[in-house]
């Protein structure tokens, strides 16, 4: 075992005291390494507390919906969702969007501000991070189950077959496939290096063996040494770079489901950046969404203070000012390219069958993020939960709208039909939400939720400008 001594390479300045930082700080008065070790790791090692059980519980019964839908449908057949013809892409796509949006905030915090420097990422990049994993990997779902035969699944996969059966290249499915693949592998190799340091703090502090044996096997001989710490470091921003475009390039592959097709309301080269915007605009909602509970549950206001909250607001402002945009572009091209087919879809949204989502999509998405501007809503942390809450049920209701209007009337009447879903489809979106939030109920209790390394390295840096 590694003494405590070599935890970090400044903790021979663990108790020496820090004096009260001016102006807007990232971090409260009075934090030291010493209490900033501490107070992370408690969560972790100091036991299951019963509002966490109360809730890993009933996420946990929430999952099973999920788990026991999903095996009624491969079971008996898609024919039990929603789907039909012509709206053939159902609720699975739209949760496909859906969660992969959400997972973009994860990489922004944690790779783009790193390049940046933006010092304000430091106490929300770790379960940012997580909850990037967790999206992404349940976002990966919905496409397999999409498909009629979901045990074929591994047929998109580029692998020798002997049978001559290759992927098809033209296929969203083959875009999708490597898209999110790589962004998972890339997100977990990311957040795993972060975590190196804090997993061999974690080791040193416990009192227990299977949790010395457990951290200790984790953190790969971490010994705090300049070397380890220079390693380190570089592979991080090696890894923040190789992140930085997936940002990009994940939702802009989803988009580009939709942009080469035929079919009105879907072939829009606006979608790309469009959904980019709406994926950030999501993910930091969600960010907020967990930020909030987690810093009252585990008395975290020190750490993540009216100043994270803040500059999320900001950043969920900007990237909703860039969506709105897009919902004005795209009734603009409507109009100015003159095609009649595509005014109409357009129309339809905002009053025909589909129309109680769009109008909620507006309400959330571009009336209640105005509320934004104002510097005490986004200083009041419960007040901007509840405005992050409902930004989530808006860009649901925007995936709702784009996914199931657009093809429902088609070019010919003989074809039209429209698709609400089934209690199926409801089950197994109310249970993958259910199965994010039990999962990262399970990483809060085993992994710290803030990075302890880089958390102490801001409190180093700010005694140094004092």
């Amino acid at each position: 075992m590694a003494p405590r001594a070599m935890v970090t390479p400044m903790s021979e300045h663990e108790l020496a005291p820090v004096a009260s930082p001016r102006g807007d700080a990232v971090l409260a008065p009075g934090q030291t390494f010493a209490t900033v070790e501490a107070q992370i790791a408690a969560s972790v090692l100091a036991g299951s507390r019963r509002l966490w059980l109360v809730g890993i519980a009933g996420f946990f019964a929430v999952s099973l919906l999920f788990f026991y839908s999903v095996t009624y449908v491969f079971a008996v057949g898609v024919g039990v969702m929603g789907v039909n013809i012509p709206v053939a892409w159902g609720f699975p796509i739209a949760n496909v969007v859906w969660w992969i949006g959400i997972g973009h905030a994860g990489t922004l915090i944690s790779a783009i501000l790193l390049l940046l420097r933006q010092k304000w990422r430091t106490s929300i990049n770790r379960f940012a991070e997580a909850m990037t994993i967790f999206a992404a990997g349940i976002a990966g779902l919905f496409p397999i189950i999409h498909l009629g035969r979901p045990w074929f699944a591994y047929w998109i996969v580029p692998y020798p077959s002997n049978m001559g059966v290759w992927p098809q290249w033209r296929s969203p499915l083959v875009w999708d496939l490597f898209a999110i693949a790589t962004y998972i592998i890339v997100s977990i190799l990311f957040w795993y290096v972060g975590l190196i340091p804090d997993l061999a703090t974690l080791r040193d502090r416990s009192t227990r063996r299977w949790q010395q044996v457990f951290y200790g096997s984790l953190c790969l001989g971490w010994r705090g040494s300049a070397l380890h710490w220079r390693r380190h470091q570089m592979a991080y921003l090696i890894l923040a770079g190789l992140a930085t475009p997936l940002v990009v390039s994940v939702h802009s592959v989803i988009a580009l489901d939709f942009a080469v097709t035929i079919v009105p309301g879907y072939h829009s080269t606006v979608f790309p950046p469009y959904f980019v915007a709406g994926a950030l605009f999501s993910g930091f909602a969600m960010v907020i969404t967990i930020a909030a509970p987690l810093r009252a549950w585990f008395h975290l206001e020190r750490l993540i203070t009216p100043r994270h909250f803040d500059n999320m607001a900001k950043v969920m402002l900007a990237a909703g000012l860039i969506v709105i945009y897009g919902y004005a572009i795209e009734y603009f091209m409507a109009w100015y390219s003159g095609d009649p087919f595509a005014r109409y879809i357009l129309i339809r949204r905002a009053l025909g069958a589909y129309a109680p989502a769009f109008w909620v999509m507006l309400a959330c998405n571009v009336l209640l993020v105005q509320t934004l501007w104002l510097r005490r809503v986004r200083r009041n942390v419960w007040l901007l939960f509840a405005v992050a809450l409902l930004v989530n049920v808006g860009m649901w209701s925007e995936r709702f709208v784009i996914v199931l209007s657009s093809p429902h009337r088609d070019y010919l009447p003989s074809a039209w039909d429209v698709s609400f879903g089934t209690n199926w489809d409801y089950a197994m979106l109310v249970g993958s939400i259910g199965f994010f939030f039990f999962l990262m109920f399970l990483f809060i209790r085993w992994l710290p939720a803030v990075s302890i390394s880089e958390v102490k390295e801001l409190v180093r840096e700010q005694r140094e400008a004092e």
